[in-house]
């Protein structure tokens, strides 16, 4: 059986491209990101075709959000980045994208043999 490719997602990143007033209650914005991950997938257009597998890694204020069916959801006990590059290694010889505009992470995450897109990229 084909193993489905791996979208690892940076809950923060994500969250924090988009001036909606997320600082206020990082915990809910993370639930609204998962609930979104959860009814429209992955990226359109993104290296693999979908469906995927999602993780949701989250961090700091935002840690205790619940998984939902097709979306995973990891806290990060520290650094979300070091979450998501561990992850992103742990892939080794499967598809992996990671959704992130942290430029040192994509240059980790990409070293580990992952694929990365922007925030812009989830519908």
């Amino acid at each position: 059986m084909d193993l489905l490719p791996l979208l690892i997602v940076d809950g923060a990143n994500v969250v924090g491209s988009v001036p909606d007033g997320w600082w206020k209650d990082r915990r809910g914005a993370a639930e609204r990101l998962r609930d979104r991950l959860a009814e429209r997938g992955g990226p359109e257009g993104g290296p693999f075709a979908g469906p995927y597998e999602i993780v949701l890694v989250v961090e700091g204020r935002a840690r205790g959000v619940e998984s939902v069916p097709g979306v995973r959801v990891e806290d990060a006990p520290g650094s979300g980045d070091d979450l998501i590059a561990r992850l992103a290694r742990d892939a080794a010889g499967r598809p992996c994208l990671v959704v992130t505009a942290d430029r040192e992470l994509r240059r980790r995450v990409e070293e580990a043999g992952a694929e990365c897109v922007g925030p812009r990229s989830l519908p």
